[in-house]
Order: C-alpha cells, then structure tokens, then sequence
C-alpha cells in the first residue's frame, strides 16, 4: 500500500469536497494518506482526516469581481506565515517519507513532490483547461491562454492528471485522463423532485442580484451563502446546512448561483437547469458559464438585470428536456483508474524520474 501526501486547494469548498470522498476511498483501501491545505479546505477536512494546516492562496471578490487590489494585498499579507507553514510541510515530507503526491490545485505539495523527485498526480477540474481542447468563450482568448499559464505554474509536470469534467474534448497528451464529476454520496443518494422554489446561491455578497430577484414577486427565492435566517418578501435566506441545501437543491425548480463547477455539476446530475453568473475576472467561471449554454442546460448571466432572468425563467422548460439527456455517472470510474494506478502501476510510479 502507497504513502500519499495529498495537497487540497482551501478556495471555496469545492476542492475538499472532492477530496473528501477520493481520500476516504484511499484509506478504505489500505493506503495511507496525509492531507495538506489551508483555509475553507483544512476546516472542512480537519475533524475527520489526518490533516497540515499551511497557508495558501486566495481570491477576494466584491459584488460578483475579483478586486486584484484586495486579493493581492490579502495574498501579501500572508507570506510571514507561509514560510512557517511551508518549513512544517517540509519536514512532513522528510518525516512521512511519501511513495506519491496527489494534488488538488494546491501548488506547494505538488512544487515539493517535483523537488523531491517524486510521482505527482493531479486530480481537479482545472487541468482541461491545461490539457483539453475546448471552445473558448467569446472575447476571451487571452484570458484562456493566461489561465493555462498559471495552471502550469501551479502545477508543474505531473505525471498523470485525471481531470473533472461535465463537458468533453480532445486530450493534449496520453497521460491525462476524463472523468465525470466527482459527486458527494448525499448528492448521489437524492431521489430528485420539483417543488416551486428556485436555489440561490452566492459565495460573496451579491447585491445586485439580491435586488432583480425581489422583482419577481411571483417565485420564491431560497438564498444561501448570507448566513442569514429570515425572510424578506419572496426572498427566503438560509444559513447553510449540509442536510437541507441538498434537500433544497433536489426539490428546487432551477438554480440561480455563481459559476462554480462543484455546484453546477450538483445541479446539472440532478436535472436543475443552471442561471450561472460567472465571477468577473475569473476565467474558469466564464468557462464553465459558457458550456453550460453551449450544452443546453441552462444559461450564461452575463448582465444581473430583470431581462437575464426573465429569459432564462422562459427557457425552462426546454432546459429540462435537454437535462433528460445528461449522462448521470457515479464516481467509480475516476476511484478504478486511481487504484489502477496506485496497485497496479505503483513499480513504474516509483521508478518514475524528471
């Protein structure tokens, strides 16, 4: 059985969702796994697997945008405690000795499996925009090609990436590999309905979109992500809760949220047609905006105002019909290509050399 150092993204909650079930499928099976992230990511992980807490990166947003300013004085402000934190990870990898890396988009686990000369795996959704052929949104050719650096940079010469996806394209390489989704078993174990309500939500306050919805006084809004616990009209705010959002999710009529691809992905195996507003200056929101109109399962918001709305409220019922035709997998594939690679392919990993 493999050691494994196993470096998670603390940005939002996506990357430690997804790496909740991969190293609880590890463990299960016999290997020995160390968690490494910071922020969002160690708090979610922290009570139930072996966990270093280091810093990492992260993005400030306000009304929906990347502020740059604020993200790199927040970024800045962190780097006294990040060579602390990056000694601490040193010595993990000195002390724990490991036969591998897998990496979630956190860039110092998998700087340091290259340092250390060894097998680096990466495991996110990120890499098809490194490694798969897509079409670009519109007007965004440079902002793709920028993205690509960085996840390079990010994550350099891994081995093998197994990449996420609810779209497909043409691999770059015959090291990486598409899979669907990585889904939660609570999501996985939904039976979905349609109730009258729509899901809402925002990771940051969205102000503007607060204010198209209370123009719909005819629908029900159930809006997460503003901790909040009462009602305003047809605004319905929810603190969240990991048993009644998926519950809300499964019986909701449509979503409206950001861009992100864990969420999307939720709602899209749960026949939800997708209002996606992409984060402004983030290229992989755009991205995953832009496929999901192009698949016909919901729209891209490009402009928070009545008419976005409006149009995507007309649109859905030929939203779920396309969504009838949404190929709804589990994570199987994904967990046998891992323990292929791990059980049956772990000489040549090992021998594996830069």
């Amino acid at each position: 059985m493999a050691k494994i150092i196993y470096g998670v993204s603390g940005e939002g909650s996506g990357h430690s969702s997804r790496a909740r079930l991969i190293a609880g499928h590890l463990i299960a099976k016999g290997h020995s796994v160390k968690i490494v992230s910071y922020d969002r990511g160690y708090r979610n992980l922290k009570d139930d697997f072996d966990c270093l807490d280091i810093v990492g990166l992260s993005i400030v947003s306000i009304d929906n945008e990347v502020s740059k300013l604020k993200t790199i004085s927040a970024n800045l402000a962190k780097i006294p405690k990040g060579r602390s934190a990056l000694s601490k990870l040193r010595l993990l990898f000195r002390d724990f000795s490991p036969d591998c890396v897998i990496t979630d988009f956190e860039p110092c686990t998998a700087y340091l499996a290259n340092h250390y000369d060894l097998p680096l795996i990466s495991l996110d959704n990120q890499h098809r925009m490194r490694y798969m052929e897509y079409e670009r949104p519109r007007d965004l050719h440079k902002e793709a090609a920028l993205t690509e650096i960085i996840i390079k940079a990010m994550v350099p010469k891994p081995w093998v990436s197994l990449i996420t996806s609810f779209h497909s394209g043409e691999l770059k390489n015959n090291r990486s590999f598409i899979f669907p989704p990585i889904l939660r078993q609570s999501i996985l174990a939904l039976s979905p309905e349609t109730k009258d309500h729509i899901l809402v939500y925002v990771t940051t306050a969205f102000e503007s979109l607060i204010s198209v919805l209370q123009n719909f006084p005819r629908e029900t809004f159930f809006v997460y992500g503003y901790d909040r616990d009462d009602t305003v009209g047809n605004i319905v705010y929810k603190p969240f809760s990991p048993v009644d959002f998926p519950k809300d999710l499964s019986s909701a009529k449509a979503v409206v949220a950001t861009a992100g691809f864990t969420l999307m992905s939720e709602a899209l195996y749960l026949g939800k047609p997708y209002l996606a507003f992409p984060m402004q200056g983030q290229f992989e929101q755009h991205l995953n905006a832009h496929m999901l109109e192009l698949l016909g399962y919901g729209a891209e918001g490009r402009v928070a105002d009545e008419a976005t709305l409006a149009a995507f409220l007309y649109k859905l019922p030929d939203y779920v019909q396309r969504l009838e035709k949404y190929p709804r997998q589990g994570n199987q594939k994904i967990q046998q290509k891992l323990d292929h690679l791990l059980e049956n392919e772990m000489a040549e990993l090992l021998k594996y050399r830069r």
